[in-house]
């Protein structure tokens, strides 16, 4: 028996058809996957994607834009797995979720290089002049400013933190194939000036926390299923966790960005601005394994939107070949099964849990036609990059959430190996 994602809801444009099955690959078993498998997967990317290295992928084609092929030099590199307990980038534990069991964090050393500088401030990065040069190294008010550029452009890094890394290099070249500029992955005059550097204002807004904000919180979540299955709801858990997803940031960083503020009801606070939803429909999607990256294109070829994900590794890989849209689940329900799942604890009995952007599909579950898998959000942005999952690609709540909005039946979703 597969699971299936409730709640399916149907847009004007059709977007929505029916729900499909969602998730028993997703939660499939990893018993066979540890970090030694990982190790060796991240070393044979590398080796695949290292510059000079031979290509098993065509070139420039109207099935595969040089957009994708290109992607593989962008410098977002894989890393080799680290034991120890779940970290962010910046060195901070993770905030609990829900963790699908045998998730394991790579952390980014391009990430952990800064961690001990104190982070951009609101008037450092108001004052961001920039005058060549790559992204400098660890976290910093320019990193900040280029990320939210690239997200207004529709080229998401993820979660804005102001840390240079591998969602944000991968954004970097991903705008820089759209753009028709030399491929590497660095901010450059020519990407800056793209970006609309020279001239881009308001980028930090201020934002007064309403009512809605501080209520309708989930009490901390349980990780075993059989707790989470009593619950109503998976929600998030804190006012800076809800609103750092509303605007694309981090939570730390949200936070850092307000010292002394108490989020209540009321209070003002800065956020970054990342600018307006797409609204070009969407007519293909790529997800690029090598780049954990996933392009959509309109019907003229051109790329709309650019989003990090994260896919499966060799023990449970994400589809391969040419699937189809089929259905768009949003809040969607997430059924165990461990007769076809992995076994979660001492829970031996199919599960129904609530919806929620905490849970372990997140916010949205756009299925596939391959049965069971699909794409969908993430209670853990952070984890994007720094992760494998089940089978299924995952992508942050907030682009996820667009991506569902754009997209509608029989659109084709190419996996690029």
């Amino acid at each position: 028996m597969t699971a299936f994602p409730r709640h399916l809801t149907i847009s004007a444009a059709a977007l929505v058809l029916a729900a499909g099955a969602a998730l028993a690959q997703e939660t499939s078993s990893r018993g066979a996957e540890n970090a030694e498998q990982l190790g060796r997967d991240a070393q044979d990317v590398l080796r695949r994607t290292a510059p000079g290295a031979a290509s098993g992928q065509p070139g420039p084609s109207t099935g595969q834009p040089e957009t994708m092929r290109i992607l593989r030099q962008s410098g977002a590199q894989p890393i080799a797995p680290q034991s120890g307990a779940r970290r962010s980038g910046n060195g901070s534990t993770l905030r609990p979720s829900v963790i699908l069991p045998g998730d394991v964090l790579l952390p980014d050393p391009s990430q952990l290089a800064g961690s001990k500088k104190s982070p951009p401030t609101v008037p450092q990065i108001e004052a961001v002049r920039y005058d060549g040069g790559a992204l400098p190294e660890g976290q910093s008010a320019l990193t900040v400013v280029a990320q939210v550029l690239l997200d207004r452009a529709g080229i998401s890094p993820g979660i804005i933190d102001g840390w240079r890394g591998g969602m944000s290099q991968s954004a970097i070249a991903a705008f820089e194939s759209r753009e028709s500029l030399p491929v590497d992955g660095e901010m450059d005059p020519q990407v800056w000036q793209a970006l609309g550097g020279p001239e881009a204002a308001g980028l930090l807004q201020s934002y007064v926390i309403a009512d809605d904000d501080v209520t309708g919180l989930s009490q901390p979540l349980p990780q075993d299923y059989a707790e989470l299955a009593q619950l109503d709801r998976l929600g998030y858990i804190r006012v800076t966790e809800k609103l750092a997803e509303r605007f694309h940031m981090d939570e730390d960083f949200l936070v850092a960005l307000n010292p002394g503020a108490d989020f209540a009801a009321g209070s003002v606070i800065t956020v970054v601005d990342p600018g307006a939803k797409q609204e070009t429909k969407v007519a293909r999607i790529e997800v690029h394994k090598p780049t954990s990256r996933l392009a959509a294109f309109d019907a003229e070829g051109r790329m709309i939107a650019n989003y990090p994900v994260t896919v499966g590794s060799s023990a449970t890989p994400s589809p391969s070949g040419t699937v189809e849209v089929v259905g768009v689940a949003l809040d969607p329900t997430y059924t165990y099964n461990p007769k076809i799942n992995f076994k979660q604890g001492e829970n031996d009995e199919v599960l129904i849990l609530p919806p929620g952007p905490n849970g372990p599909v997140g916010a949205v579950w756009i299925d596939l036609s391959k049965p069971t898998y699909g794409l969908h959000g993430t209670s853990d942005p952070s984890s994007l990059f720094k992760n494998v999952s089940h089978g299924c690609v995952r992508l942050t709540n907030w682009d996820v959430e667009e991506l569902a909005h754009l997209v509608t039946e029989g659109v084709v979703v190419e996996f690029i190996e």
